[in-house]
């Protein structure tokens, strides 16, 4: 099993995400909750898409990290 890391952005209204390893697969959804799965559901489409058009399907490199600052 493959693990491509998404960025999740929380834009007010809504949440919004991308996959740094696979550029053009993005989502929006009311909760992240429902993001996530939405998410996962668009990285199998894109995969998908990509093999069927003969396109090499990017190894995942990037990683999502988050660090504490004194604020």
């Amino acid at each position: 099993m493959t693990e491509y890391a998404i960025i999740i952005e929380d834009v007010g209204s809504n949440f919004c995400a991308y996959v740094p390893d696979l550029p053009g697969c993005v989502g929006a959804a009311d909760t992240a909750e429902e993001l996530q799965e939405l998410m996962r559901e668009a990285v199998e489409f894109h995969i998908e898409g990509m093999r069927l058009h003969g396109e090499e399907v990017p190894v995942p490199h990037s990683r999502a990290a988050s660090v504490q600052v004194a604020s």
